[in-house]
């Protein structure tokens, strides 16, 4: 399956926000289609700072907001308990590590309890589990952000993530060649080894 031009802009506009190169992030916004900014851009935004802190978040919000915003994003709250967010979580957690989900969770809890609670509640309960962007989407997203920051390790993993959340290996490909431009070059062929290396379905 090949992404849409729709699904390249979207990983465009997050990987410009993830890496700070808010003239993109401007020109994306003044240059979107029709019907854009939609949900799926707000929920991209939303999921910056799980990759890239609170401050480049809060910077690339300005930045949307000074070219006219991200629409209105009523409606588009998340309703479930904490419990819930948290199952949901689990849930994903283990799809996108599978076999090496104990192993993952084990190490994130020998760094700090906290960290581990942080990590399955909130990046994955509260953000990657959202309403308005299906897993696969997320996943490369995050492939994208991992590929950009050269975050090798975890860039396999969520290689791996996407496969397991219905993506193909064709849009892994893509979405690394969206980063074409915006991310380092010696960084973005590091990303195209993990991916010969860990993209196979």
């Amino acid at each position: 399956m090949s992404l849409s031009p729709a699904d390249l802009r979207l990983l465009r506009v997050f990987s410009a926000a993830v890496l700070g190169r808010f003239d993109e992030l401007a020109h994306l916004r003044r240059t979107a289609s029709l019907g854009e900014p939609d949900r799926r851009w707000r929920e991209a935004l939303l999921q910056v700072h799980v990759f890239a802190g609170f401050p480049r978040g809060v910077e690339a919000y300005a930045v949307l907001e000074a070219q006219g915003g991200l629409g209105f994003a009523l409606g588009e709250e998340d309703s479930s308990t904490p419990e819930e967010q948290r199952a949901r979580g689990e849930q994903l957690f283990e799809r996108i590590y599978a076999a090496d989900a104990p192993a993952v969770r084990a190490m994130l809890e020998r760094q700090h309890p906290e960290y581990a609670r942080w990590v399955l509640e909130h990046a994955y309960g509260r953000v990657l589990t959202r309403p308005g962007l299906e897993p696969r989407m997320r996943e490369l997203l995050a492939v994208c952000a991992l590929a950009a920051l050269g975050q090798e390790r975890q860039l396999a993993s969520h290689v791996r993530g996407t496969l397991r959340c219905g993506g193909t290996r064709e849009e892994l490909e893509q979405a690394l060649a969206v980063l074409e431009g915006l991310a380092d070059p010696e960084r973005l062929e590091h990303a195209r080894r993990v991916l010969e290396r860990f993209g196979q379905g």
